[in-house]
């Protein structure tokens, strides 16, 4: 297998804040500076859809990173036959039951990765 069939791209970074104000002021300062809208979610805002910022600490010791590919079941064979672990208990499925999202168990450089189902 080769990574480059998996189509891998980044798809956000993930911001660890301590609780939703610090949340919420990162968001707005990263808005303003940019001129990027902002979409709120329960447990996080995102700007620009490019930055995910946390309203809680959250998975990374800095954040985490998460990486779209147009096969999410081969690409975690692929990761797994790299020596990456991943955390089970993270796993999100769809509606018919294929995986759509997973992590990785162990921090890179500080950051937790998953990888998303493109499309």
């Amino acid at each position: 297998m080769d990574p480059k069939e998996f189509n891998f791209q980044l798809a956000h970074l993930g911001i660890n804040q301590a609780d939703a104000a610090e949340g919420a002021a990162t968001a707005a300062l990263l808005s303003s500076l940019f001129g990027w809208e902002q979409r709120d979610t329960p447990g996080s805002i995102f700007v620009n859809e490019q930055f995910e910022v946390m309203k809680m600490p959250f998975r990374g010791r800095l954040g985490h990173i998460g990486i779209t590919t147009s096969d999410v079941v081969k690409a975690r064979e692929w990761l797994e036959s790299q020596g990456i672990v991943f955390a089970e208990e993270s796993a999100n499925y769809d509606e018919n039951g294929r995986l759509k999202l997973i992590y990785a168990r162990d921090d890179i450089a500080g950051f937790a990765f998953h990888i998303t189902q493109k499309g």
